[in-house]
């Protein structure tokens, strides 16, 4: 008997602590982090509404998203050199400061223009935040490196389904409410951070400005950044201009968003991981993006039926999530360099490259409603064409184990997630 209890306490003691049993500084930062994932799809139940009340085309008011990508991808260069001269918790403050500000300058305007200026500078604070998150996170969290990185994936994939639906709640109030809602709820994380967080010293590296744009003369990477480039095209295409064919109200897109952001949630932490090891990285990454390529031709040639765009949309969460996962790994491990590096140099190309998806596929859109959906379908092929040419070179990405070893490189995950 004495002999069974010793080996029962010695077994308590050396179980792994409860993924939930986390300082309070991890949960705020949690916290803030489903609040500003929640941007990206917030603005997709108002986007008809505010071209109906400011008296916008649907490419005038795809420029919300147009903004926002092209000053994120840019900021991307520079959250390193921030976060590396003034540590993890002034870059998260002042990244959520500046969406606070321009979130609620947002809500207050009174043409579509200011809008998307102000979108502008809500993604210059997005960047600055969602680059570090995670980094924060790491540093605070118990139960090693694994375990926050499950909670932030948790957190981008509650903030990713919820932000839809909670823009069509909102919006059917005003098409004003989100932006208010939004800039709240960042003020409340900010608040949270600043007393919870501990300050930290500045780190000793300081990152130079031109390290990603060396980093991208490796093939490997530079294939990657490019594959990217083109699926985000389909991607914005989806997010901001189905919207408009589909014509319903802000609470019906909302609804219809969630489930895509739920399904895109659960297969990029569940499915993703369970293809990757049965068939391989780049296989499945290849047939995840074929089979977006396809739903996106479908929705193309049923753009007038609106159960078949709806249920595309949702299908299609399942596809971007898989991708989504896979090829921000492979980022970490394309190139010999830093992976903070690494994924600052893919997410500059991709996101400045796509950038003018959503304001190209509306303006197809006002002549076409079958046009954006073909072009976004044939750019997503022409990813799995460029990808498959980089089979050599990113061979040995199922050969390393892509999961962040440090809070410096675990902060780079994040700017390779959507």
């Amino acid at each position: 008997m004495a002999v069974s209890t010793t080996t029962v306490e010695e077994h308590r003691t050396e179980a792994p602590p409860s993924l939930l049993h986390q300082p309070k500084a991890v949960w705020a930062v949690a916290f803030a982090s489903v609040i500003a994932f929640m941007g990206i799809g917030l603005v997709d139940p108002i986007l008809k509404p505010i071209g109906e009340q400011l008296d916008a085309s649907p490419s005038q008011v795809s420029l919300l998203f147009t903004s926002y990508m092209l000053v994120t991808g840019v900021a991307m260069l520079v959250t390193g050199v921030v976060s590396s001269r003034i540590g993890a918790k002034k870059t998260l403050l002042l990244g959520l400061g500046i969406i606070v500000v321009f979130s609620a300058l947002a809500g207050s305007s009174g043409t579509i223009n200011e809008i998307v200026g102000f979108r502008a500078g809500w993604g210059l604070g997005n960047a600055l935040f969602i680059a570090t998150a995670l980094a924060a996170i790491v540093g605070a969290a118990s139960g090693g490196v694994a375990r926050a990185i499950i909670l932030y994936e948790a957190a981008l994939g509650i903030g990713i389904a919820i932000g839809p639906l909670a823009g069509g709640v909102l919006g059917n109030i005003s098409w004003r409410a989100p932006f208010f809602g939004v800039a709240a709820l960042m003020a409340v994380a900010f608040i949270l951070i600043v007393i919870l967080l501990p300050s930290a010293p500045a780190p000793e590296h300081k990152t130079s400005i031109t390290a990603p744009f060396k980093a991208l003369r490796h093939r490997g990477l530079l294939t990657v950044a490019i594959t990217a480039l083109l699926y985000n095209y389909g991607f914005f295409t989806l997010l901001a201009y189905t919207p408009f064919p589909l014509d319903m109200g802000a609470y019906a897109i909302g609804f219809i968003f969630f489930g895509w952001g739920l399904a895109l949630a659960v297969s990029s932490v569940f499915l993703a991981p369970r293809l990757q090891k049965r068939f391989g990285t780049l296989p499945t990454m290849m047939a995840a993006l074929a089979l977006f390529a396809a739903d996106l031709a479908t929705m193309a040639v049923f753009t007038n039926s609106k159960p078949t765009l709806i249920v595309c949309v949702v299908l299609a969460g399942l596809f971007l999530g898989v991708n989504n996962t896979l090829i921000t790994e492979t980022v970490m491990i394309s190139a010999p360099v830093e992976r903070s590096t690494a994924s600052a140099a893919y997410s500059f190309v991709r996101f400045v490259g796509g950038a003018a998806a959503p304001w190209l596929a509306g303006k197809l859109g006002e002549s076409n409603v079958h046009a954006p959906f073909w072009v976004g379908a044939v750019c997503t092929l022409v990813a799995v064409l460029v990808l498959s040419t980089g089979r050599k070179v990113l061979a040995h990405v199922d050969d390393h184990d892509p999961a962040p070893h440090s809070a410096d490189e675990a902060a780079a995950v994040t700017a390779g997630s959507d």
